[in-house]
């Protein structure tokens, strides 16, 4: 098997384009102003070199665990692509999936190094992360720690051209190169093995199917895609705001950076759409250097995508992307096709259209079951048309969980024929006669009752349509004294809506639901105040939390 390190790619532009911008961070000051400091690829090639050196000599070797919490900025990108070179293997955890879920994710690694900010290093202290098993700890963003060392001490000094060659550990291409948790927002967040060919594999699709040229520069809201910018050749834009919380960003700031570098990529979560969107919308501001915008991680709802487009030149789309932290991107759909072609589907009970296979990937739909399968076999599949379970193989697709055979098992599908893994994407969908991609729900949120089945999604976009309705949420509650469940719907109005309205518009959407096949039997309508949402795309609605609520209001 070849040898290749992903850490060769920023080397690779710091040769051929060594004064281009790679890296601009943005700040606000003491005085409300906002700061940039900016890195050329040559310069940003030199530190992660420097810090590659420090990392060595304090004992991070190949195959090291390296926790890695470090707000995005210099020193994120310096020290991930040092790790990189060293063969160590950073672990990404999102802070926002809350404590619990942190320790257990960063107990189940088996880290031997954390590099972080005092905060950080604060709650590894305070909630016993990887305690016992720590062997350096690097504060960073401080010249005071409370724990191990700061990463400003131990960095080498002197001229930094002597810091423009460091030869990265060879190593194969199966050779774990991260591991990056999923979000946990349906279901315990696992962490996903990635190896350098699955990282080189994301760099020559993502160049392929968004037509990403050297050069460009991209507004880098999710710090996982602005890693992969300088590995494009692509500048990072690092805007001042708290990554894990976008929907608490602030417009102006992220409007600011773009005017400044003149952006022509962005790449926007759901809660970045909205916030970016309807404020510059209200205020009558176009981006006219945008060459496309990328939304991913959940579905856009369909007035978020026509109001971005409205400060969009005519003609750039928004490239709405399917995929999962275990296999990214499968999909995408422009904004244009999705808004004219297929909206009016999805509020018939069609599901979302998520698009076409992403270069490379291969797209397939099962039969329905819960139990694992272990090999592959033709007959799983189901016919066009048929809602079944989304399965996906691909250069992208990752081969395993870290210490979870379990999951691993549940969620993977070997091929003799290829010896590749099928991944078992969790959601429900089917393809249609022009083989684009329609996704209908989790499958874990299905809703069985005694008469049919029901996919949250396809019914949720029905009900969607009422214009109070900010959101809906398909739940189901034990039917009594039945194997099966009972339909709840649950309601998220707008915010202007009188609670005395309720009784009126529980009507009107029970005459919606009257209208369609797949709602009809939906008779429980309850209102919600506030729907539990990831933090991170504030879109991800947790059902089973709503269930719960649900069952506690009978």
């Amino acid at each position: 098997m070849s040898s290749i390190n992903i850490a060769n790619y920023l080397d690779t532009m710091a040769k051929k384009n060594p004064m281009s911008l790679a890296l601009a961070v943005q700040k606000s000051t003491s005085m409300h102003r906002l700061k940039y400091t900016e890195w050329s690829f040559e310069e940003l090639n030199r530190e992660s070199n420097r810090v590659a050196i420090a990392l060595r000599q304090q004992g991070v070797t190949k195959g090291m665990h390296t926790i890695l919490m470090v707000p995005p900025g210099i020193e994120l990108f310096s020290i991930c692509f040092a790790l990189f070179r060293l063969g160590a293997v950073p672990i990404m955890v999102d802070p926002g999936i809350g404590l619990k879920n942190l320790k257990k994710c960063l107990t189940t690694v088996k880290p031997k190094a954390f590099i972080g900010s005092a905060k950080a290093h604060a709650a590894r202290m305070m909630f016993g992360w990887g305690k016992g098993q720590l062997k350096v700890n690097l504060t960073t963003s401080s010249k005071i720690s409370i724990s191990g060392k700061t990463l400003e001490k131990i960095l080498p000094k002197g001229d930094m051209t002597a810091f423009d060659n460091f030869t990265a550990v060879e190593g194969d291409q199966g050779d774990t190169a991260a591991i990056l948790f999923t979000s946990g927002s349906t279901g315990t967040s696992k962490g996903v093995v990635y190896t350098h060919r699955m990282f080189e594999a994301q760099i020559n699709v993502m160049r392929e199917v968004y037509d990403i040229k050297e050069g460009e520069r991209d507004l880098a809201t999710f710090p996982l895609f602005g890693l992969f910018g300088p590995a494009l050749g692509m500048a990072a834009i690092v805007p001042d705001m708290n990554a894990s919380k976008p929907i608490k960003a602030d417009p102006k700031k992220l409007l600011a950076a773009v005017r400044l570098y003149e952006t022509t990529n962005m790449f926007a979560s759901p809660a970045i759409l909205d916030v970016i969107g309807e404020y510059a919308y209200k205020k009558g501001i176009v981006l006219p250097t945008l060459k496309r915008v990328i939304s991913a991680g959940a579905p856009a709802r369909p007035e978020s995508l026509h109001r971005f487009t409205a400060i969009l030149n005519s003609g750039v789309e928004i490239l709405t992307s399917y995929g999962a932290t275990e296999a990214l991107p499968v999909s995408v759909l422009g904004s244009r096709e999705l808004l004219l072609d297929t909206v009016t589907c999805t509020e018939k009970g069609a599901g979302v259209c998520v698009g076409y296979a992403a270069t490379g990937m291969d797209i397939k739909i099962i039969r329905l079951t819960d139990d694992v399968i272990e090999k592959w076999d033709k007959r799983l599949l189901l016919p066009t048309g048929q809602i079944g379970e989304i399965v996906v193989c691909g250069d992208v697709v990752s081969a395993q969980y870290f210490d979870l055979d379990e999951a691993t098992a549940l969620a993977k599908i070997y091929c003799h024929q290829t010896g590749r893994f099928y991944h078992r994407m969790g959601d429900l969908g089917y393809l249609d006669d022009l083989n684009r991609l329609w996704m209908c729900g989790r499958k874990t949120h299905r809703v069985i009752t005694a008469k049919e089945v029901l996919y949250t999604i396809a019914c949720e976009r029905i009900l969607d349509v009422h214009p109070e309705v900010k959101r809906t949420a398909l739940v189901g509650i034990p039917d009594v004294n039945s194997v099966y469940q009972q339909p709840v719907l649950c309601v998220e109005l707008n915010d202007h809506v009188l609670p005395s309205r309720h009784t009126e518009i529980r009507q009107q959407l029970h005459e919606i639901a009257l209208w369609n096949k797949q709602t009809k039997n939906i008779k429980d309508i309850r209102f919600h105040p506030k729907f539990p949402v990831d933090i991170r795309h504030n879109a991800k609605i947790f059902r089973e939390k709503l269930a719960v609520w649900a069952m506690e209001e009978d």
